[in-house]
């Protein structure tokens, strides 16, 4: 049938059906991934805060665009099968940010993590993904972490996204897609030439409002309450608290959606003592962090008895100071960075804490739990200086 048979076209009954199979033709290009259908609300929603204790909480450092080792992460805490697939049943996950920047696969973890945030859903359980420092920074506009592989992603990304726009406007049952490269230079003065399509790709993607910012990065947390254990990606401060979390939450994500105007987050994530800059508890020697603010921070959030955290890579492993109340889960695992081994934290309803680690210093480690009472840190759960650095494993 003719397009010029009805007034508008045969679009003009199904533009949905037309839209949403041109969505799957381009993720499937893009990720290799077929998404299922999306359960939660639209993402204009703002994120929950605050969630119960679930009977199982599995909390994951930074991953930096290496999509391998974020798979072993998810893998050794048996939240994974060999296909990829969700096998974690109910269990809570929390991802804390800096998905983006040193690594060539950021967007195919963004998919990769969708996928499971809906087919966990669909099993009773849950993915929280949260902002790190990386990702206000990228939605800010600052590309310094971006390497060569990471602005060749988002290329391809524009080229098969563009290639769905053009898709679309040919379809007069349609509103016509807007152009993501809308108001974006062709050159920069301070890069080299072969990288101004990266550049642009990537700032039409991340910038606020931008699609990818605005698919994915608008459903973050910036901050998370588990059950006793509140979640950042730097750390929080009394201020912070003080501030209101639900309202850190939604001015993010008002602003990552462009509802709010201006280039720049909101001023509690930018500079040394912001939520996702922070490092005053991350220090791996236990006695440079400073236990009597978070000590301070903590008792202003009633039921909170721990703060979990990435941001500052620990090479030791996962491990915890001021007597645990300070979690630090960074283990530096993307190959971008440090090429840690990696490790998970997990939390039981009926156990406690404990660490899951692809370390064999410490694999079959029988103490390699925390009593949920206990003042002081048994097995993996010590302070920093007294661990042994990881070594490498071949598989």
């Amino acid at each position: 049938m003719s397009s010029i048979e009805t007034p508008l076209g045969i679009c003009k009954n199904i533009p949905n059906l037309i839209s949403s199979f041109v969505d799957t033709f381009v993720d499937y290009s893009v990720s290799g991934i077929f998404l299922p259908q999306d359960r939660n609300p639209p993402h204009t929603e703002i994120p929950q805060t605050r969630f119960e204790k679930p009977e199982r909480l599995v909390a994951i450092g930074d991953l930096h665009g290496d999509l391998d080792k974020s798979k072993e992460a998810f893998r050794i805490a048996g939240l994974i099968d060999s296909s990829d697939r969700w096998t974690g049943g109910s269990t809570v996950v929390v991802q804390v940010g800096d998905v983006l920047d040193r690594g060539g696969e950021e967007i195919k973890i963004l998919y990769f993590l969708e996928r499971l945030k809906r087919e966990a859903e669909i099993s009773g359980g849950k993915i929280l993904t949260m902002n790190g420092n990386h990702e206000i920074m990228n939605v800010e506009g600052d590309f310094r972490y971006v390497t060569k592989k990471g602005l060749e992603e988002f290329q391809v990304w524009a080229d098969w996204y563009c290639l769905g726009n053009k898709m679309k406007n040919l379809c007069l049952g349609l509103e016509k897609p807007k152009d993501p490269y809308e108001g974006i230079p062709m050159s920069f003065p301070r890069a080299r030439a072969d990288c101004f399509e990266g550049l642009r790709a990537r700032i039409a993607a991340l910038r606020p409002e931008g699609p990818i910012a605005k698919r994915f990065l608008s459903k973050n947390q910036t901050v998370a309450v588990v059950g006793d254990s509140v979640f950042v990606h730097g750390g929080l401060l009394a201020e912070h608290i003080e501030y209101g979390l639900e309202k850190i939450n939604e001015e993010v994500t008002g602003w990552i959606n462009g509802l709010r105007g201006g280039r720049y987050a909101p001023v509690y994530c930018r500079g040394g003592n912001s939520v996702v800059w922070l490092r005053k508890f991350s220090d791996e020697m236990a006695h440079k962090c400073d236990c009597s603010a978070l000590e301070h921070a903590l008792s202003t959030i009633p039921g909170v008895k721990r703060m979990i955290m990435g941001h500052t890579i620990q090479d030791a492993g996962i491990n915890g100071v001021c007597d645990n109340k300070a979690i630090r889960i960074d283990v530096g695992m993307s190959k971008g960075c440090s090429d840690g081994l990696p490790e998970v934290l997990e939390i039981r309803k009926d156990s406690g804490v404990r660490i899951v680690t692809s370390n064999p210093l410490y694999k079959e480690n029988p103490n390699s739990h925390l009593a949920p009472d206990s003042k002081i840190g048994l097995g993996l759960l010590v302070p920093a200086e007294h661990v042994p650095k990881q070594v490498e494993v071949k598989a």
